[in-house]
């Protein structure tokens, strides 16, 4: 069956640079977000910003962009939603991160109405989003995979198929949780450089250049951190949500996990001075407060 009109519910920064990539890839584009000061980007971007029940019922497929997985399951199974649809089969196209667990008893909830999930987080920020050039991780059915594969060229640069339902969330708080730790102690070897008397500027070109570099040294550190602009549109909230998560995963997965665990702590420390709101690279601020006043 045809893709001509993909539904994305959830207008925020990364929603909203996912629903303008599908337009520009000739995509006919149905958005929909609980909050309506969404609509004014969202029709500026000719995006058609349209009710729930009519996205759910009209849309070829969909991609999900939420905070939560209670938000995920709530729109899937929305009364009179795509439950209730059986003029086609609809793929849903969940970009969120989630808990394996709750993907897998959706991914069945869906199955049984005719329809199909994929979990497929994602990495590369709203700009990311925005120029179309994502990496993805997917879980679910290789055939619902390829039967999107167009509305999954047009969202990203990268799209991996990691294994069955539940593999793609599993594979996003893996890489979150080291996301999270990473910016823990490069923070830290850059309050160090600063302290011993090297410029935390000469200390990264010696860290990018030998074994000690990470995304967090390479790219979010010049970009976002030594600027002190702290704007990667990624909140600390969401952070502290994923690392939550994958410490719970791995108590449902009965493995210690030592050094994350004492990171996922640093994080929930840090809340008087990260509120939720702030931008997660905040947590890698290597200046002592009284450099930044």
């Amino acid at each position: 069956m045809q893709l001509r009109s993909i539904g994305v519910v959830g207008l925020g920064q990364m929603g909203l640079g996912m629903a303008a990539s599908l337009l520009r890839a000739g995509f006919t584009v149905l958005g929909h977000d609980i909050s309506d000061t969404r609509r004014a980007p969202a029709e500026a971007a000719g995006i058609a910003f349209t009710d729930l029940a009519t996205l759910l019922r009209q849309a070829d497929a969909l991609v999900f962009s939420l905070p939560f997985a209670r938000d995920v399951e709530a729109v899937a199974t929305a009364p009179g939603g795509l439950l209730a649809r059986s003029d086609r089969k609809v793929v849903v196209i969940d970009t969120s991160t989630s808990d394996p667990g709750t993907t897998r008893r959706l991914a069945a909830t869906l199955a049984a109405a005719g329809h199909a999930l994929l979990d497929a987080p994602v990495s590369g920020g709203p700009s990311g989003a925005a120029a179309g050039s994502l990496t993805m991780m997917i879980g679910g059915e290789a055939a619902d995979l390829e039967a999107v594969r167009p509305v999954l060229d047009a969202l990203s640069a990268k799209a991996v198929h990691v294994g069955p339902s539940g593999a793609g969330n599993i594979a996003k708080l893996v890489n979150n949780m080291l996301v999270a730790a990473h910016l823990v102690t490069t923070g830290e070897a850059m309050r160090l450089a600063e302290a011993a008397g090297l410029p935390a500027e000469a200390a990264l070109g010696v860290v990018n250049a030998a074994t000690g570099r990470s995304a967090i040294s390479e790219v979010m550190m010049p970009r976002w951190i030594v600027p002190g602009s702290f704007d990667s549109g990624f909140s600390a909230g969401l952070m502290r949500k994923d690392v939550t998560l994958a410490i719970a995963l791995a108590a449902e997965s009965g493995v210690e996990l030592p050094l994350c665990a004492h990171a996922a702590r640093l994080w929930e420390e840090a809340r008087p001075r990260i509120a939720d709101t702030d931008d997660f690279t905040r947590m890698a601020d290597y200046r002592r407060p009284e450099d930044a006043a």
